[in-house]
């Protein structure tokens, strides 16, 4: 069993009253095998469809820039890639921090006409995290990271960087965590 521990940075706009749909622009992921070692990363940058010009709020929120999403390709082509580097053939669970990721693939599985039953498999680290600990509610990556005694390393609200600092939080919790059986 492979653990596929997720961050997607998506488009956004400062003024939530803007009516445009978010899309994923960034798919950042950590493979790790149920001997808790880290096996690969996966990290690639999204054009989006409706709006493929970042706003100024989304470049400065997560430093990715307008060059780096003009020479990316579609969401199709990604995922395609994203899937093929899961290996979705053998058994496998998606390990986001809370459930906006899985509903972010929804929404853009929809958008593109694609299939959504690779995302089946799919826990919230977060929630967990929190009955794990016996917390009131859940909190955020960098509060996990800091009840751990973790550092936050990388950028926050990039893919790669908060899926490896995730990770790092799994990896504190060897065989706590309640996966599907796949």
């Amino acid at each position: 069993m492979n653990y596929i521990i997720l961050d997607l940075e998506a488009s956004c706009w400062k003024d939530r009253s803007i009516n445009k749909q978010n899309e994923i622009i960034e798919i950042g992921a950590v493979k790790i095998n149920d001997k808790g070692e880290s096996l690969e990363e996966f990290c690639e940058f999204i054009k989006p469809k409706l709006n493929p010009t970042l706003s100024d709020f989304c470049i400065e929120l997560t430093t990715i820039t307008q060059n780096e999403i003009d020479s990316a390709d579609t969401y199709d082509k990604v995922i395609e890639r994203f899937k093929n580097w899961i290996n979705i053939k053998e058994p496998y669970v998606l390990c986001s921090w809370g459930f906006y990721d899985k509903k972010q693939f929804e929404k853009d599985c929809k958008l593109h006409d694609l299939q959504t039953d690779w995302l089946k498999n799919h826990i919230s680290l977060k929630h967990q995290y929190a009955d794990i600990k016996n917390l009131k509610k859940p909190i955020g990556m960098d509060g996990a990271l800091k009840k751990e005694g973790l550092e936050l390393d990388g950028t926050h609200h990039r893919g790669i960087d908060d899926a490896r600092n995730i990770a790092k939080i799994f990896k504190a919790n060897p065989g706590k965590w309640d996966t599907p059986n796949v």
